[in-house]
């Protein structure tokens, strides 16, 4: 919280010109290097201009009413009607454009709050896939019954409140899936479909995408092959054939089908919508095309509407990388654009190749 306080008193302070040079130019870069910060600044700088112009409304009715409380005190009282309609005429139009504004800025303000997002969200047909966080209570103190009767000396974390999908950006460790997959987590774990766990920390969030980006740090982890697939910079074609594995459940699960809209849900640029089934599990796993091309990463889908799910574009992934400090980072992101081990290849085949690099995410 005293971080944010902080960013909304130094862009009041920008906006506002009471910053120096060097102030300025940091203000700046730091909203270049957080773009997350950056929309919460143009927010703010929208408020602050509704507020304005509200403020502006308010003065100008103020002498609005001043004025016809002077014309009644000042003219007869056979005269009042036609001076109230001279007023009416000099004013009115004006008066109505400022309660029109006023109408408008409150409509603005809830909507630049979440007023309206809370409210589309609780009613909304569209779902992020998140694992449900509200497990039986009674599987969950089961599990924990059997880790504890297995090995009582063994430290293991308590069973995961929820999970998903990643698949590895890199061979040495870089991992990404979906923002609302880790948002909340005290500790994240990722296991390979060999059934090996490893420990994982978020290097960086994008919520603006729903992007996260994982480094597994277990000492444990060994270096993978290099990455089988590619991923793939322009847009993808209407009608693509595409699949996906993700981890609906304890074991990877293949599902195929075609891009069928170039846009999300709601016409959203940023994502595609593909006729995939997918279930909550499934949030930050790759969907690629026969050529073995990363086209993108499903975060969602439609409720009521069978097969219709949403996938993030890797244009916006690769963004989301770009963004990361590199002073953050102790390796480098080193993305394969052009080494591709998938074309070509059978589904099968590819499968096989690439269940090596997709891993469940397990969020405690």
């Amino acid at each position: 919280m005293k971080k944010n306080i902080d960013f909304v008193e130094r862009a009041d302070a920008y906006i506002r010109g009471q910053m120096r040079d060097e102030e300025r130019h940091s203000f700046e870069n730091y909203c270049k290097l957080h773009p997350e910060e950056a929309s919460s600044y143009e927010q703010h700088i929208l408020l602050l201009k509704k507020l304005n112009e509200y403020q502006k409304r308010i003065d100008f009715r103020s002498k609005l009413e001043a004025a016809y409380t002077q014309s009644r005190s000042e003219i007869p009282a056979k005269g009042k009607t036609a001076s109230v309609v001279k007023l009416w005429k000099s004013y009115g139009y004006s008066a109505l454009v400022a309660a029109s504004v006023a109408l408008l800025i409150v409509f603005s303000t809830l909507w630049i709050s979440g007023f309206y997002t809370n409210v589309k969200d609780n009613s909304s047909k569209y779902s992020a896939l998140k694992r449900d966080m509200n497990r039986i209570v009674s599987n969950v103190n089961a599990q924990n019954k059997v880790i504890n009767h297995i090995n009582s000396n063994v430290n293991k974390p308590d069973p995961s409140t929820f999970g998903g999908t990643g698949f590895a950006l890199t061979a040495n460790g870089f991992l990404a899936t979906n923002f609302h997959v880790i948002n909340g987590a005290d500790s994240v774990y990722v296991q390979n479909h060999k059934g090996e766990s490893f420990k994982a920390e978020v290097i960086f969030i994008d919520p603006t995408y729903d992007i996260a980006i994982l480094e597994i740090t277990d000492p444990a982890f060994q270096e993978t092959a290099p990455l089988p697939y590619t991923f793939k910079e322009s847009e993808a074609d209407l009608g693509l054939d595409v699949f996906t594995i993700g981890y609906p459940r304890e074991e990877a699960v293949y599902g195929r089908g075609y891009l069928s809209s170039s846009t999300g849900f709601g016409g959203d640029t940023v994502a595609y919508q593909v006729s995939i089934p997918v279930n909550p599990g499934n949030s930050g796993g790759p969907v690629l095309d026969e050529q073995g091309n990363v086209i993108g990463v499903i975060n969602a889908k439609q409720k009521e509407a069978d097969g219709a799910s949403f996938a993030v574009k890797t244009n916006y992934l690769l963004k989301s990388i770009a963004s990361i400090s590199k002073d953050s980072l102790d390796r480098k992101i080193e993305i394969n654009k052009n080494k591709n081990q998938l074309k070509g290849l059978s589904h099968t085949a590819q499968i096989k190749k690439i269940q090596d690099f997709v891993y469940m995410v397990k969020v405690y």
